[in-house]
């Protein structure tokens, strides 16, 4: 176990960064690295295998921290609470966070299964939909330009962990989606056929729309079917994280080797 560095002073160029990370939705793209806040997410880092550049603790945490935690890093920081709570992006700062090197961005993999964000706005939302993808086998997760940044503090947040388990790319063109070489299915609120009836293919790539003004045309005129929910409630349309979810599940049941 490597002993920690106390900073005490608020202009420390960490505490610096950290808070530019915290605290900007877009900061990680030019910083590499993401900013994991909280006992949940530095564990679910953990648990995927992975080691996290440095550990920071409050001052209050640190004698009674988890040994797990304490050998996460090489690099161990602690500050005083008041401190970490000028970072925090939560009501309630954590009192524990890591700060991790993002992967080398590549480019999308061909021939697997996968889901398409088309322009989806909401943070909430689009960690929702990462963590139903990575539930149901979809281990990679496309990002077409417009979506919400997909490892800002919020989405990170309502992804509870499943970053870690998913190949991400953010950034695409609708016509990059011709190299992943699988069918796309496009969710639809009024045609195509009704999910539980429809066969659907494997692997395939579900293409998810913008809140509001659904799927582009661009990317329906590339789909290989249209699919829509049974809303016998009558309901308009669905939330889109709870559209994906009873999708993504209704992929996952129909595999062969689901089970």
């Amino acid at each position: 176990m490597s002993t920690p560095s106390p900073i005490t002073s608020r202009d420390n160029p960490l505490l610096k960064r950290l808070r530019l990370l915290a605290q900007d939705s877009t900061a990680y793209r030019k910083q590499g690295q993401v900013w994991l806040e909280g006992d949940h997410l530095c564990r679910a880092l953990l648990a995927r295998g992975h080691r996290p550049a440095t550990a920071v603790f409050t001052d209050s945490f640190w004698p009674q921290a988890p040994h797990d935690l304490r050998d996460a890093a090489d690099h161990i920081v602690t500050v005083p609470d008041a401190l970490m709570a000028s970072i925090s992006g939560l009501e309630s700062p954590a009192e524990v966070g890591f700060v991790w090197d993002l992967p080398v961005a590549t480019a999308l993999r061909a021939g697997q299964g996968a889901v398409v964000l088309d322009r989806l706005q909401d943070a909430g939302n689009v960690g929702s939909v990462l963590r139903s993808a990575a539930a149901m086998g979809f281990a990679q997760v496309l990002a077409i330009k417009g979506t919400a940044a997909l490892w800002s503090p919020k989405v990170l947040r309502a992804g509870m962990g499943a970053h870690f388990a998913l190949h991400l790319v953010e950034g695409l063109a609708v016509d990059d989606l011709a190299a992943l070489d699988v069918p796309l299915l496009v969710t639809s609120s009024h045609r195509g056929d009704y999910l539980h009836q429809a066969r659907l293919p494997w692997p395939c790539a579900w293409v998810l729309g913008h809140e509001g003004q659904g799927v582009s045309a661009e990317l329906e005129g590339q789909a290989s079917a249209s699919v829509r929910i049974v809303q016998p409630g009558g309901e308009e349309s669905l939330n889109v994280a709870a559209a994906a979810a009873i999708c993504l599940h209704a992929s996952a049941a129909s595999r062969k080797d689901a089970v």
